[in-house]
């Protein structure tokens, strides 16, 4: 009977520490998958290059669609001023983008946005980053948070907050990020995601904002019009 009893505990040692040896992740995927979890999303990269599931709900029943002629609008930027698409001189076009300060999505693409609106403003297409989320649901994305992380990533675009949260409904926005690109008439031709990996900016393939800038460049319609956006649910106010 002593003999069987040492044998269980043995087992029973056994499978503790293979537990916890094998259930081990980064605190990057820890991070990245608690977010997924809560947000019942999908995207299938990950930091640490794990595959992960998480269903990609549909973007945008709502707002604008391919076509569609946006309204102008004004919000308050991380420089305490206020901005409007129509304040802005030279352009041919504007790069509305919907993100944030928490979302790991929308951290993974700060260096591309930085390096796109570098590359891409003097062509004429400013990125113009807004903040849709509800503070009180998300204190990351406080007016503060905002100013700090511009100045920590020295944005060199507007970031402006929709604190009323009156202008991404307008839009349809769904996920941080979100990106909608409008022509010099302020018409809606692209609608989705930047690219096609979240994850490595290196192993991109598709590059479909940049591909939809170029197509409107040559006088051609942005193929394809309309992609997934991958991110973070927007934080909607609490009723």
């Amino acid at each position: 009977m002593k003999k069987i009893f040492e044998i269980t505990c043995f087992i029973a040692l056994f499978a503790l520490v293979f537990t916890a040896c094998s259930s081990g992740t980064s605190e990057a995927e820890t991070s990245l998958g608690s977010v997924l979890k809560e947000e019942g999303k999908t995207v299938n990269e990950a930091p640490g290059g794990k595959a992960m599931t998480v269903a990609n709900e549909g973007n945008q029943t709502n707002g604008y669609q391919i076509g569609d002629v946006a309204n102008d609008f004004s919000l308050k930027g991380t420089d305490d001023q206020d901005h409007s698409l129509a304040q802005m001189s030279d352009v041919k076009g504007y790069v509305v983008t919907f993100t944030c300060n928490h979302c790991p999505y929308a951290v993974m693409y700060e260096d591309r946005l930085i390096d796109f609106h570098n590359r891409y403003a003097a062509k004429g297409y400013p990125v113009i980053a807004i903040n849709p989320n509800d503070p009180a649901v998300e204190p990351e994305d406080s007016f503060e948070g905002m100013k700090t992380r511009a100045e920590e990533k020295e944005f060199p675009f507007l970031y402006l907050f929709d604190e009323k949260q009156e202008i991404y409904p307008q839009f349809g926005a769904t996920k941080t990020p979100h990106v909608f690109l409008l022509d010099k008439d302020m018409v809606v031709r692209y609608i989705g995601a930047i690219d096609n990996n979240a994850r490595d900016a290196a192993a991109v393939t598709e590059k479909y904002l940049e591909n939809a800038i170029e197509a409107i460049e040559a006088g051609k319609d942005p193929e394809p019009n309309t992609t997934k956006a991958v991110g973070c649910s927007i934080k909607a106010k609490k009723s």
